[in-house]
């Protein structure tokens, strides 16, 4: 019996020991193993802390000066032009105080007046002129209102005639505003003018801006195997709350954080992401502030008559009856008429209203579109106006590209491409993800070669200062790409008017995309780039304001652009 416990005693000695052997030897092996059984479990409650990352977001800071300022520092000839234009888009405020006050003493459109004032002494206006229309605020309580700083926007059309321009308003800072008009066509004429916030909604939206740049978050998902994390990212992360991954782009400086994965290190991020929007920002009282119908977009009536009628041109015979006049003081960039934009600026308007026009016009180019969905549009509208031009399957994510489109037999090839974050799009590849200023570099340019930009509705929730920066580094690309290749047509689309709520003024307003359209004509006056304006665009026209503009918008668009390359 002893003999036999003695030998199966061996055979599990012998086993043991070869047990250990093979675990000693395979130790990586099984490692692997349990890591892998391990993130099965951890991938599915990385999904549901996934699901639920605004409940997880840090505590922000409301440090003005860190988010603004981050990145590579500033040249002294750049800072000097920063301070020059942020003082150029100072915004006059309500008196110390006031903004704690009730509804019921802020700026009401229904209790405030208007009334179209005479030329020199005369009710007689002529094309060439201009027309002023003075406006009166009061607040709900019906009393004048003695301080400046609301925003109106002010517009000059004819129904009939399908002619529209925008007006220029001239704030007096004792609650009166001037709003001017050129005097472009013959005929009836209509003053419209709307309160899109009271100077109190104002201030609010630069304390936004300034104090909750993390008020749109970003998450990105980092993957190895089976492990997958999602943290939050943004332009500006606090980094004393958890570690940080530092995505800054090394040719511009433009910083971007991620917090880092628990288990995961921060090259193994594979997306990029609008993450959501932060709720509760602003107090009860202040929500008053930012109601549809009440006091955002609401036009004030005239106290008279609001509308004239225009008579010739004084002296001047004209066959026609909308004339271009010299440009006056208010330098309007164009007007509509009979639908159709009529630009001041010195190109003559052609009208693209078939494929094979454009189709000719686009022969042997590159058109490269960079920037958000604005200029998206424009790519979408030309793929589905011309048949040649053909949509390669890049099997890129729906509304977010790369997209590009060929036209073999003309040589025409179209490309689009979103520029970097901060981008509110679904979901971006990380190795998707470019800065426009890197683009540019990347180009051979020419006279063959038409670049369009429209950088601007995805930086209305940071300081001034960011979008400052990145027009810059967009800036020095141009300038590069000009001095290899002075051929290169370059145009801008400007922002333009969009419909608003409470909810969307908050992150979108047209105040802050007014702001940001001022710092990019600004910054790109003087140099060889071409402007579509599009702010001017959707203000002018009858239809109402939409981010992605209607049709016979985008049609005068495109043909202003067509109007450019085929000059």
């Amino acid at each position: 019996m002893c003999r036999y416990l003695s030998k199966y005693a061996l055979i599990f000695l012998f086993l043991a020991l070869s047990g250990l052997i093979f675990l000693l030897r395979n130790i990586h092996t099984v490692e692997n193993w349990n890591c892998h059984t391990i993130s099965a479990l951890y991938q599915l409650q990385s999904r549901i802390q996934s699901s639920l990352v605004p409940s997880y977001l840090p505590t922000f800071h409301h440090n003005r000066t860190f988010c603004a300022h981050l990145g590579q520092k500033p040249f002294p000839e750049d800072e000097l032009e920063e301070r020059y234009l942020l003082d150029s888009i100072v915004w006059p405020g309500p008196p110390p105080g006031s903004t704690t006050t009730g509804l019921r003493q802020t700026s009401d459109p229904v209790h405030s007046l208007f009334a179209i004032l005479p030329t020199k002494g005369r009710r007689e206006w002529h094309v060439g002129e201009e027309l002023e229309a003075l406006v009166q605020m009061h607040d709900f309580q019906g009393r004048p209102k003695h301080y400046g700083g609301d925003f109106l926007l002010a517009r000059l059309h004819s129904p009939e005639l399908g002619a529209g321009v925008a007006g220029k308003v001239l704030d007096h800072r004792n609650g009166f505003y001037s709003a001017m008009f050129p005097l472009l066509w013959v005929g009836s004429a209509q003053v419209e003018i709307t309160l899109v916030h009271s100077s109190e909604a104002v201030a609010v939206l630069r304390r936004l801006r300034e104090e909750r740049p993390d008020r749109v978050f970003f998450k990105s998902l980092f993957r190895l195997g089976f492990l997958s994390e999602t943290t939050v990212c943004n332009m500006c992360l606090p980094s004393d709350q958890q570690p940080l991954c530092n995505y800054t782009d090394l040719y511009t400086g433009e910083p971007w954080y991620c917090y880092k994965p628990k288990m995961l290190s921060c090259d193994t991020r594979i997306n990029h992401a609008k993450g959501g929007y932060l709720k509760h920002l602003i107090t009860n009282k202040e929500a008053l502030l930012f109601q549809s119908g009440v006091n955002i977009k609401v036009r004030i009536h005239a106290s008279g008559p609001d509308r004239i009628n225009v008579l010739p041109p004084r002296k001047v015979e004209v066959e026609n009856s909308s004339v271009n006049p010299e440009p006056g003081k208010l330098a309007s960039s164009g007007y509509f008429y009979e639908d159709s934009w009529r630009s001041l600026s010195g190109v003559t308007m052609r009208p693209f209203n078939d494929s094979s026009a454009i189709t000719q016009c686009l022969k042997n180019k590159v058109i490269n579109m960079y920037g958000d969905s604005t200029v998206r549009q424009w790519f979408e509208y030309l793929i589905e106006l011309v048949p040649g031009l053909k949509e390669f399957n890049l099997h890129s994510p729906k509304n977010v590209g790369p997209f590009m489109a060929v036209d073999s037999i003309h040589n025409i090839l179209l490309k689009y491409r979103c520029h970097g974050p901060p981008i509110r799009f679904s979901t971006v590849l990380s190795s998707e993800l470019r800065y426009v200023s890197n683009e540019l570099d990347g180009l051979s340019g020419g006279p063959n070669t038409v670049v369009v930009l429209s950088v601007w509705a995805h930086f209305s929730t940071f300081p001034v200062e960011v979008y400052i920066r990145r027009l810059r580094h967009i800036r020095r690309s141009l300038v590069r790409l000009l001095d290899r290749a002075p051929g290169t047509l370059i145009v801008i689309r400007s922002g333009n008017l969009q419909a608003l709520d409470q909810e969307v003024s908050l992150f979108n307003s047209d105040w802050y995309s007014l702001q940001l359209d001022e710092v990019l004509r600004s910054m790109f006056r003087g140099l060889n780039v071409l402007l579509v304006d599009a702010w001017q665009m959707s203000l002018a026209h009858h239809l109402p304001h939409a981010l992605h503009p209607p049709q016979v918008i985008v049609k005068n668009m495109i043909d202003m652009l067509l109007s450019y390359v085929c000059p």
